[in-house]
């Protein structure tokens, strides 16, 4: 019974998380990107409050410390401001089924950046991975042409460099042993706020529709609060988290459905064959001994 719950939790995950590349070209046709962080990081803070009151641990939450404080603070700054910073403008330079798939690297970089902070060992297969990994982002970036020629090298770096941020994130985020949901609550209490900073200092806090409105909430609500807890819970009731962990890269081809059927983006033969080569660089990667970061990826999905 429990097995059951857990797929039926993955399941509406893996479906949720699919569709946040379209909501996020959705939300930067009425938003720029830095307003769409700051609603959606606010919308995010809401639903994360929500959650801990119905888990009865929003009083727990406020039981913190100088240190476990000024970790939260500063780890606020790589996610969600700079993760969704250098991600929503990479969206709104590129079509959504580039920016999804070189977005989706993390897991090889994570396991690079665990040899210097993590002092893990370097093994052959992690620069395997890396090589098959960076090999489908080539392919996905020049779009198949051999000659490699990137019609948007600004929006590519930045696609791909916000692995490196998230990787980076996760890293960090292993040494706080908090509850992932109150970690999440504080991370999106303090990017509200320097958003919200951010967005007073470049930008305008206005929202000129009702379709702006709804998709920076859309985005809070199932790219960076619900689903997260919902893929808690599959991960909670697996047997084994592996086999459940191992799903989500289902997600970015599922992905490229809905901006194929929603967005009307023709979807390329060089996006798919390099997400392929992508995925399997991560798989590659996760058959090394490397069983704490493997735990670590296997609690979200980026």
């Amino acid at each position: 019974m429990n097995q059951k719950k857990a797929y039926l939790y993955a399941a509406l995950s893996i479906l949720l998380w699919s569709t946040v590349g379209t909501a996020f070209k959705i939300g930067l046709s009425y938003l720029n990107y830095i307003q769409l962080l700051f609603y959606s990081s606010l919308s995010s803070f809401i639903v994360l409050s929500a959650i801990l009151l119905i888990q009865a641990k929003f009083k727990q939450a406020f039981i913190i410390n100088r240190k476990e404080m000024v970790r939260s603070s500063l780890i606020s700054l790589l996610n969600p401001l700079a993760y969704y910073l250098i991600l929503f403008k990479a969206y709104s330079l590129l079509p959504a089924q580039l920016a999804q798939p070189l977005n989706y690297t993390w897991p090889v970089v994570m396991a690079l950046l665990a040899v210097p902070l993590l002092k893990q060992k370097l093994m052959l297969r992690n620069i395997l991975a890396l090589f098959i990994s960076l090999t489908g982002v080539l392919i996905i970036s020049t779009k198949g042409d051999l000659r490699i020629q990137i019609d948007e090298p600004v929006g590519v770096l930045l696609a791909s460099s916000s692995s490196l941020v998230w990787a980076l994130y996760w890293i960090l985020n292993l040494r706080d042993k908090r509850d992932e949901t109150i970690k999440l609550f504080w991370n999106f209490l303090f990017g509200t706020i320097y958003t919200g900073i951010f967005a007073l200092a470049y930008t305008k806090l206005e929202i000129k529709s009702i379709q702006a409105l709804l998709s920076s909430v859309y985005i809070g609500l199932f790219e960076m609060g619900i689903t997260f807890f919902c893929w808690m819970m599959a991960l909670k009731y697996a047997k084994n988290t592996t086999s459940v962990g191992n799903l989500v890269y289902l997600s970015p081809f599922i992905s490229l459905i809905f901006i194929h059927f929603i967005l009307k983006e023709k979807i390329f033969a060089s996006t798919v064959c390099g997400l392929v080569l992508i995925i399997a660089g991560i798989l590659v990667q996760q058959s090394t001994k490397n069983k704490e970061i493997e735990k670590q990826q296997n609690h979200t999905r980026h």
